[in-house]
């Protein structure tokens, strides 16, 4: 599989980790569109929010318990936005479930 996601979860693209579980790693997103961007993602390979199942759900039920640490960690003490993209129309445009943590600033409520 030629997923850049992949990659990074094991090691093998680097990136600017911030946290690391079993099953999800968190790091920096190299095009910020905030002061404070942050991918998570799960280790497994789940190509969106469209292939979450009741066999995989346990990785994304990892990383909703985790965010608020890496929140926490990365100083959002203020709030932060999590979004998804899902899909072409939802502007997907890495096919490996992911969550960006935007925050570091008040963000505008059409953002999203």
């Amino acid at each position: 599989m030629d997923c850049i996601f992949c990659k990074i979860a094991e090691g093998t693209i680097p990136s600017k980790q911030l946290y690391e579980n079993e099953y999800c790693l968190a790091f920096h997103d190299i095009n910020p569109q905030t002061p404070v961007h942050i991918l998570v993602i799960p280790k497994l390979h789940i190509g969106s929010a469209d292939e979450v199942t009741e066999k995989n759900s346990v990785y994304l039920q990892k990383i909703f318990e985790a965010i608020p640490q890496i929140a926490k960690q990365a100083g959002l003490t203020g709030g932060y936005r999590v979004i998804t993209n899902c899909g072409e129309d939802g502007c997907q445009s890495v096919k490996h479930l992911h969550f960006h943590i935007l925050g570091g600033k008040k963000l505008p409520e059409n953002m999203g």
